[in-house]
């Protein structure tokens, strides 16, 4: 059964699109993380689901009650789901049990005992028993955080939302949140998790969404997008990956600036002196042979580098328009002093392949080493 469906929503400020159709349904005891770069609408999304951001566009479903539709009773399908924000948002002035039981007493028309009876069973769960009369202000962080988690499920919520739960929190006290929220998941509660905890998202969800452009770009269970992801911008964000590129459109290029901003963009990432001269060597004679080999007059040749933090692995892609040649079309016993630079190519590439098609080069290895 479908407690949350999302039909086109789309959401903007101003000129900036932000969401620009989303489309969702969540089933009962699913739990979906979401994930993607800073700025990509995760946060918006769930402020939408909520309405505490407008949508200008689309429908919100909760548990079969449309939640965008006029005149409906907001806070009455609001309360069918719990939110966890990223700055806990205790009340200052309540100490923990009061911060725990004046919703449900209130809205819930819950009886005082019970609801305290209730807190002390949550909190007992979460390990904090012992502060169920101290104020927000003489407890961590991580222990702010357990607290509002409680406060969310004083509400017998249907689904709770998560907004970056650990993303305020000092490192230390992030795996107490986290085991608080995988515990949730053994009990099969329906939750929406936005986070920037990749090893967490793997292990606690049933499906991850990847968030850009405004959409859900990729989705899928948690092996298909961090294992196999489809996608390029998937494969860049869930691989860490950064981009160097370079094109050259006539043979008096400047090898300087080329070496130069190779070295610069290998140095930020933390690549290994020996690893960056390999690249520079590497780079330098493919582009010297085809050069000599390929290209006529009319000088096309783009050249990018992929580095992925993941693996720390090096990848170069290499187009070149002219004629079809390939450097390492020999074995490297047959190469002689006249072919030093595929030689160097020989030793240092490994997944070496090459491809020729509508008059283009196309040049394709990792570096070694």
């Amino acid at each position: 059964m479908s407690i949350i469906e999302v039909h086109g929503l789309k959401k903007s400020f101003g000129q900036l699109e932000v969401l620009r159709g989303i489309d969702l349904t969540v089933e009962e005891g699913e739990r979906i993380a979401i994930i993607g770069g800073s700025g990509c609408g995760k946060s918006v999304f769930l402020r939408c689901l909520e309405l505490l951001e407008t949508p200008n566009a689309g429908q919100i479903f909760i548990d079969g009650e449309e939640l965008t539709a006029p005149n409906v009773n907001i806070d009455l399908i609001r309360r069918k789901m719990g939110m966890v924000w990223q700055k806990f948002n205790l009340f200052t002035h309540m100490n923990v049990m009061e911060n725990l039981t004046v919703a449900p007493i209130k809205l819930l028309g819950m009886t005082k005992d019970a609801a305290h009876e209730k807190a002390m069973s949550l909190l007992a769960q979460v390990g904090l028993t012992s502060k169920a009369e101290a104020y927000p202000e003489f407890l961590s962080g991580g222990q702010q955080q357990r607290i509002a988690i409680c406060r969310s499920l004083m509400m017998n919520p249907k689904v709770i939302l998560f907004d970056e739960p650990t993303s305020a929190l000092d490192p230390t006290m992030v795996g107490e949140v986290l085991a608080v929220i995988r515990m949730l998941a053994k009990q099969d509660l329906t939750m929406i998790i936005v986070t920037h905890e990749m090893n967490f998202a793997r292990e606690v969800s049933t499906r991850i969404l990847f968030f850009a452009d405004g959409v859900i770009y990729e989705q899928g269970t948690p092996a298909e997008i961090f294992d196999a992801p489809k996608l390029p911008k998937t494969v860049a964000f869930i691989h860490k990956q950064k981009y160097f590129s370079y094109e050259i459109t006539e043979r008096a290029f400047d090898l300087m600036e080329l070496q130069g901003g190779i070295q610069t963009f290998a140095e930020k990432y933390g690549l290994s002196t020996r690893k960056i001269n390999r690249l520079q060597l590497c780079c330098e004679e493919l582009i010297y042979a085809m050069l000599d080999n390929a290209c006529g007059d009319d000088v096309k040749i783009s050249l990018d580098i992929t580095y992925a933090e993941a693996d720390n692995s090096v990848a170069i892609k290499f187009s070149c328009a002219g004629k079809s040649y390939n450097p390492l079309d020999k074995d490297l016993d047959e190469l002689d002093e006249e072919n030093l630079g595929a030689a160097i190519l020989h030793n240092l590439a490994k997944n070496y392949s090459h491809q020729y098609s509508d008059g283009v080069n196309e040049i394709k290895f990792s570096l070694s080493g």
